[in-house]
Parts: C-alpha cells; structure tokens; sequence
C-alpha cells in the first residue's frame, strides 16, 4: 500500500483521490497527511476543519466530512473504497436508526447497527444504550438478555459506567432473573451497589424472590442479602442524615430476609442461613410468624434444640398463628427430639396430641371452641381450608408470569407491584416449604399425629433395645386413639415388621408386654412368631412360646402346626410330632387356617400395602441409624465457634472423637467459620482440610457446598492459594456452585498486586509452585 506520507504532498484542492487513498489507509496515523504543507493545498479553512475533527473522529469520518464540505462524488470505479464509504455513516444518523429499529421490534437490526456505531464512533449516547437495555430485557428472550448483559459488562470493562442508567440496569436485573439467570442478576445487584446507585428493597426483594427458585439463586440471595446487610450493622447508617435517605431504602426487611431463607430450606443451605439469622438482630430485622416458622425449620435442620425450646414459647404467645404454620413448629420440635434420640420427650409429644383429639371429639364445647376461634380469626380454618388457600396463593404466583414492562415499572417509583409480587413469590415458597411437613397434621384445628410419626419413634425405640418403653408407648396411645380391632393395632403392626426384619427376640418381648399388660392379642400374631422360630431351629423358645400362647387361650392355626410338626420331624422327635398332629385333630382345626401374616407380608413386597408395617420395613431397610451423639457434640462447638472460644472448641473437637464420634461437615463447618471470625488462623484451617480429604478418602462422608465454600473463603483470603485449588477441585468435580464474583471481589481486595511483575530468575521449587498456584486461582476469577 502506498505511503500516505509520499501521497499526501501531491494532494490538489478538487482531488477526490486522496480521499479514497485515505480511506484505504484505514487506521493509519491521518495526521501526518495535514502536516505536509497544508496551507498550500487546501486553505487555511479545510486545515482548521481537518485539525477540529481529528481530536474527536477516526479516519472515516474525516474523510465523510470533506466529502460533503466539497460535494465531491465518490467514482465507482474502486469498490474498496465504496465500502470504507459505505460504513462511514453520521454516528447522530446511526443512532436514529438503532432507535427506530428498537421501536419497530428488529432486535437483530438493532444489534447490528450498534456494533456498526462501535466500531465507528465507539459507545452511542446515553439514552440509546438505555433503550436497548430496557428493550431486550422487555424480550424475555434470553439471547436478547444475555446481548444486554454483555453490554453492560462491555461498559464497566471501558469504564463508561456514566452511560448507564440505575432503573435500566434494576429492570434488566429483574428480567434476568425471571428468566432463570440468577448469576448475572445477582451481577447487577452488586454492580449497583459499587456505583452507589441503591436499589430499594422493595424493587431487588422481587429479583430475590424469582432467584430463589434455583439453587444457585438461593444461594446467591443470602450473600446479597450478607453483604448488603454489612452495610447496616450496628448502627453504621445514620437514618437522621437526609443523604442517607437513598442508602436507608435498600436496608434489607423481613420479606427479603423471608425470600432468601425459604430459599434456602428448599435447596438445603441451612448454615448459610443460619448466619443470616445471626446478622438479623445487628441490622434491625423484625420477626413476623412466617420468619418465626422459617427459623423453627432452620433450627431442625441444623439441630437447635435448645433454640427451637427457646422460639416454643413465641410460638405459644402469639395469636395469629394459622394451623398450618403451628403445625409446622410442632413437627420440627417433634424432629429435632428424636434427632437427639429423646425418646420420652417425642412420645410424650404424641400421647399429648392424642389425648387433646380425644378430647376434642368427644366435648362438644371444646368443638364449640375450636370452631369460634377459627371463625373469630384468631386460627386459620382448618386443614382443609388451609389447602385451599395455598391453593390459591400459587395460582396468584402463577398469574405473575406477566412481564411488568419497562414503562410501567419506572413509572411505578415506590416499586409497590415489584412489593406485591414479592410477597406472592414469598407464599408460593412457604408452599413448597409447607409440603414438607409430615410428622404432623391437623384435624378441626387440632394437631394429631401421622402414621410416619410412629414409625420413626418405633424405629427408634427398637434401635435403642427399649422394647418395654415402646410397648408401654404404643398401648397407651392405642388407648387414646380407640382402635377398631387388636388385630389390627399399631403394636401388632411392629411385632410382624420385626419378625420380618428377623428381630425375633423383639418381636418376642413386645408380645409378651402386650400380655402382661392384659392387651388380648390375635392368633396370627402368635402363629407368624412360632412359625419365624421353627424356621430358626429355635425350639426352646418355641416351647416357650406355646406355653404363652396356651395360657393366653389362643388357638393356633393348621399352618403353624404344620410348621411345628415339621420342626419336631426334622429335630427326630417323632413323638413329639405325632402329639402334635393328635392335638390338631382333637382341636378339629381345618387346613385352611389364619393367612393375614402371609397376606400382609406379600402385600408389603409388591409395594401393595401403605399401611404401618409396610413403611417401618422400608424405614428401618432404607434408613441410616442415627447418631444421637454428633448432634450433641455439634452443638457445643457450635456454642464455643459462636462466641470465638476456639480453644475450647478445640478441646470438644477432641473429646467427640475419642467418644467414638466422627465428626461430620457441620462440626468441620462451625471450626472453619470460629477460625476466620477470629482471623490469621490459617494454618489450623490447613490441618482441619488435611482431616478432611483424609475422611473422604477413607470413609463414605462427603462434603457440601457450604462446608467447601467456607475453607475455600479463608484460603483465598490468607493466600493459600495451592490448598485453594484443591478445594475448587474438589467443588467443580462435585458440580457445586461457586460464586465467582465474590472471590474475585476478594482477590482484587486483598491480592491486587500479587505476583504482577516478571517471575524473578532464581526461585525454589517451592516458590515455583506458589506463584503458579496464585496465577491458577488469578485466571480461575477472571484477572488475567
């Protein structure tokens, strides 16, 4: 290609030939063309024009601008130059024609023409930018939404935050969440808040609420709701300052604090939340009922007896409970006792219940009661009623569906629909988190336990050996509960799932209670065990058996003969056999005897039968026993972590192991969050994930996300940034969701400078590995 600088001193005042060339030329340095004597050749006028628009403009639209200065028609001779002329268009033109293609629905025209405006002129003007953020975003389309987001991005990346609008950004935000891109809309949040243009909580409570519906999102919407709570911890804000007035609208409130726990219940993130329940009281966040009832939820899971006993007497207090929601507490109470293996306390629980039903049903005046109080507002309607109106709540979650466009939400300024659709959100997990409650339901307003209830305490009753204690239990509450037949009694349910499982001993045991305590039993019952014994070559205890089954005056049927005569054939006691085979017909016992256990025990193999045996048989098969003691120890680390005791901590860690306790990823949880609240302690964080990967390998525990994400937060914080890959290893093999902002907001804090000049000439294998695990972890953010 010619040189411009040889082109440019033969340049006449009416050529258009140096226009082409210049075009040609590109991106070649333009000025050095005007400084080869221009006042020779164009004038002192063309000279002050070229010199004016070469501070603002590229080569192009010099070049346009001469062309229309001097009405000079480009030939049609040379294509290249055609082209060059044809994308050098007037960028208040180009604009106008963005706008009009946004307005007509050409998204895809739209799009092109910005990248036309880009190349030429670079970002179009503010309210353009704006307009094809709110467009798209108006789309729901998802390509459209992820081209806005990467505008945005675009736009940070150059440092052009000035073109961007705050209710533009707010409202694509909301539609990225609404499409399931919580991520990026999370981003926006967060980018907001750097810019200090704050968002109300009434607006980004919604973005939380539609982000709470995906895992990621949930998790996403407790550390928004961390972070932008920081702000407000002990007092910082002061609500008295006028300019504080935009801040003070985005403090979190109980709705928000609601969306993001519920969310977090949901997905399984319960220790997170738990540290939002901790920050709650420093930020000023009132209780409501719902918050109560989430925080009994939370408790459970985390194993909070102590807290839950504590929350029981705000439960009892407050007088616009529904039943639902009572219902809820109660059967995390009920949880939790057994989780300790409380046994007394949970079948208290449930005699209590159904001596208060039994009451209920047969006084009219507590019926009375029960129903004006319902009818004065004071309780919800019952069960049923209660259905029916979460029923209707997701119905109006549904209808929410409809997008709210941009007109309407920035004339909207109170945000009161986004306020509205919240709440509705806010039902519709409440919902989901109501369906999870089986323990406990309620009948005319009374709480009554359900069959799952009594398999997990008899479950837990035998796997404790405490066969008296659940007899004792299961008679008492069959008192109460008025069975139709002992034949078909919870107790007589337990006995034949324990001979099932080949428990004969217990099975054994709890018929004998039943009989000391005058409580008839059915032959089946007694046939089912004789014939488990013959069938074990037991034949002391299947004497013993047919004493007490005499003494009872059972009479058995011809099975469990058969089943007997066959046991003394094969024992070669054939005496005994022919006395059995006398008595048989002396009894005029028919061959076709009792068949309820066979019945029974075939219909729980074709999954044919719901009732009590049926799930006791897979609870006790498909369960994993529960180690009452874990959840002790737990909670007193948990207690000393809290309050930075890691010394005792410490000492409680040790003694929970050499009590035969394993430690699980809550008591590694509650270590890790005790050494980073008291800060510098990263090398006892490195020996607990030495433990850790230890475990893992050698046992069948695993970790989660939130244990995983709290050892990586220290890592990346102190710079163990070899130990910090190995945890992301180790979360991205596990597909965990990881929060990558946040620990590039980290890094940039506390690393900026790291490892940024040239690598030194001499370094140990040691510092070798260092280094190129920071740049791993550096690239891993997104910095280099």
């Amino acid at each position: 290609m010619l040189s411009i600088r040889n082109v440019s001193c033969q340049i006449t005042a009416n050529s258009s030939s140096v226009l082409y060339l210049l075009l040609a030329a590109g991106t070649r340095n333009v000025t050095q063309v005007f400084r080869c004597q221009p006042q020779a050749y164009w004038g002192g006028s063309v000279c002050q024009f070229v010199s004016s628009s070469l501070t603002c403009l590229d080569t192009q639209t010099v070049v346009l601008r001469l062309l229309n200065k001097f009405n000079l028609q480009p030939k049609s001779s040379s294509t290249m130059a055609g082209t060059f002329l044809a994308q050098a268009r007037d960028p208040a033109k180009l604009s106008m024609e963005i706008q009009n293609a946004i307005n007509e629905g050409r998204f895809n025209d739209s799009w092109k023409l910005y990248e036309q405006h880009m190349q030429l002129e670079g970002f179009p003007r503010k309210s353009v930018v704006n307009k094809l953020l709110t467009s798209f975003a108006d789309s729901l389309d998802v390509q459209w939404l992820e081209k806005a987001y990467g505008l945005v991005e675009q736009v940070f990346e150059e440092g052009k935050q000035t073109l961007l609008e705050k209710e533009p950004l707010m409202y694509l935000s909301f539609c990225l969440s609404k499409s399931g891109l919580p991520v990026p809309a999370s981003t926006l949040l967060r980018k907001l808040v750097e810019m200090e243009e704050y968002p109300p909580v009434t607006a980004w409570s919604a973005i939380l609420a539609h982000m709470s519906q995906t895992a990621p999102g949930a998790y996403l919407a407790v550390e928004l709701i961390l972070e932008i709570g920081y702000l407000f911890q002990d007092g910082r804000v002061d609500p008295r300052k006028k300019s504080n007035a935009p801040l003070i609208s985005m403090k979190p409130n109980t709705t928000a604090v609601n969306i993001a726990l519920a969310g977090c219940l949901l997905f399984g993130t319960t220790r997170k939340a738990e540290q939002l329940l901790d920050m709650m009281p420093r930020v000023g966040v009132k209780a409501d009922t719902d918050l109560l009832i989430i925080m009994a939820h939370i408790y459970e899971r985390n194993g909070r007896r102590e807290e839950l006993k504590k929350l029981q007497r705000y439960i009892n207090e407050a007088h616009n409970l529904s039943n639902v929601q009572f219902r809820q507490f109660y059967n995390c109470l009920l949880t939790c006792h057994l989780k300790f293996g409380d046994l007394d306390s949970a079948s208290n629980m449930v005699l209590e219940m159904l001596r208060k039903a039994k009451e209920a049903r047969n006084s009219l005046a507590a019926a009375t009661l029960v129903y004006d109080a319902s009818a004065s507002g004071n309780k919800s309607p019952p069960f049923v009623a209660s259905g029916q109106s979460l029923s209707h709540r997701q119905l109006q979650g549904s209808e929410n569906n409809k997008l709210i466009r941009y007109e309407e939400f920035y004339r909207d300024q109170n945000f009161l629909k986004l306020e509205a659709e919240s709440k509705q959100m806010l039902g519709t997990l409440l919902a989901k988190l109501q369906m999870q409650v089986e323990l406990i339901t309620t009948e005319r307003g009374v709480l009554q336990p359900t069959e799952r209830i009594y398999v997990k305490i008899v479950q837990a009753f035998l796997e404790a050996r405490k066969t008296k204690d659940l007899a004792e239990f299961l008679i008492k509450a069959e008192k109460e509960n008025s069975p139709v037949s002992n034949d078909n009694s919870a107790l007589v349910h337990v006995i034949n799932a324990c001979i099932s499982l080949g428990w004969l001993d217990e099975a054994h045991d709890l018929l004998d209670e039943m009989r000391l305590a005058g409580v008839r039993t059915c032959s089946s019952v007694y046939s089912s065990l004789l014939k488990a014994y013959c069938q074990a070559n037991r034949a002391g205890e299947v004497a013993s058996l047919l004493r007490d089954a005499r003494k009872a005056g059972i009479q058995l049927d011809s099975s469990s003969y058969e089943a007997l005569i066959q046991s003394r054939v094969l024992q070669k006691d054939t005496q005994g056999a022919l006395h059995l085979f006398k008595e048989m017909k002396q009894a005029k016992i028919p061959r076709a005897g009792h068949q309820e256990f066979e019945i029974l025990v075939k219909g729980c193999e074709e999954g044919g039968e719901a009732g009590l045996m049926a799930k006791l048989l897979q609870e006790i098969n498909e369960g994993q026993r529960i180690d009452s003691g874990v959840h002790d120890w737990n909670n007193v680390i948990h207690f000393f972590c809290k309050k930075r005791l890691m010394q005792d901590a410490e000492k409680a860690l040790k003694k929970m192991r050499s009590l035969g306790h394993p430690p699980n990823a809550q008591t590694f949880h509650s270590m890790v969050t005790g050494y980073a609240a008291i800060g510098g302690k990263y090398v006892e964080v490195t020996e607990l994930w030495g433990e850790m990967k230890s475990l893992a390998s050698s046992t069948s525990m695993s970790f989660d996300q939130e244990l995983l994400d709290s050892v990586l937060y220290t890592f990346v914080r102190g710079g163990f940034f070899v130990r910090a890959n190995e945890v992301l290893e180790m979360m991205e093999k596990g597909n965990m969701f990881i929060d990558k902002y946040k620990y590039r907001t980290l890094f940039l804090k506390y690393h900026k400078t790291l490892y940024k000049g040239k690598a030194p000439k001499f370094q140990t294998e040691a510092q070798l590995k260092k280094r190129e695990a920071a740049l791993a972890c550096k690239k891993w953010v997104g910095l280099c």
